[in-house]
């Protein structure tokens, strides 16, 4: 078989972000293994563009990166996007609890992250240690995880401000794969506004539905 590099940290790199192209009848063993896997992440190539395939314990992604390649490839199609938590739902009271914790600790900003455990499939609340909280800046720690467990939503809070994804948020979630949350706007008459994302692949995707149990639509 020929090395796709001589060099064996290059050649590592692109073991860990391989790249499949798409046969155009059957399947490719490969592509499903990647599918199939508990955790990693590679490219599958199809005359219909280039898709990311990522799976994490508690998350199975297939997203396309390429709108269709106007080369002629004979190759298949990547087939259809997803985003599953395979983690399931998460209960709606955890986000109570947060929120309820965020109006307590205005007008200062809050964090707080959302774990899951492989093992047992429960979830948790973490809230985190704070270096720094005023109305408009916060600095808090991230959890140091115990075997199993896994961070599903990094979520922040805002105090009366709106809630958006400032530029240090955008720094800090772009080598990460997680639900990330800001809530803001608290005190006003229609409760506080929420933006989500999800992160993966150094990409910030819309989130198709809301991840907690019992809402219709992510906002």
């Amino acid at each position: 078989m020929t090395m796709l590099a001589d060099d064996l940290t290059a050649a590592a790199v692109l073991a860990a972000m391989p790249c499949f192209p798409v046969p155009p009848h059957g399947t490719s063993p490969a592509i499903e293994a990647l599918r199939a896997a508990r955790a990693g992440h590679g490219l599958a190539i199809g005359a219909d563009g280039m898709m990311l395939i990522l799976r994490r314990p508690w998350l199975a992604l297939d997203v396309p990166v390429t709108p269709p390649i106007s080369a002629y490839l004979p190759y298949g199609s990547i087939g259809t996007p997803r985003a599953d938590l395979r983690c399931g739902l998460i209960p709606r009271g955890h986000i109570e609890e947060i929120l309820d914790n965020f109006r307590a600790s205005l007008p200062n900003e809050q964090g707080a992250f959302i774990l899951w455990n492989e093992t047992t499939r429960a979830f948790a609340v973490h809230f985190p240690d704070i270096d720094q909280a005023t109305p408009t800046r916060l600095v808090y720690r991230p959890p140091i995880l115990q075997p199993d467990w896994h961070v599903i939503c990094d979520i922040h809070s805002h105090g009366a401000g709106p809630a958006f994804f400032s530029a240090t948020d955008d720094s800090d979630d772009a080598h990460a794969t997680k639900i990330s949350l800001v809530f803001g706007r608290f005190g006003h008459p229609d409760g506080p506004s929420m933006a989500a994302r999800l992160c993966a692949g150094g990409m910030f995707l819309a989130l198709p539905q809301s991840p907690f149990a019992g809402d219709r639509h992510a906002t």
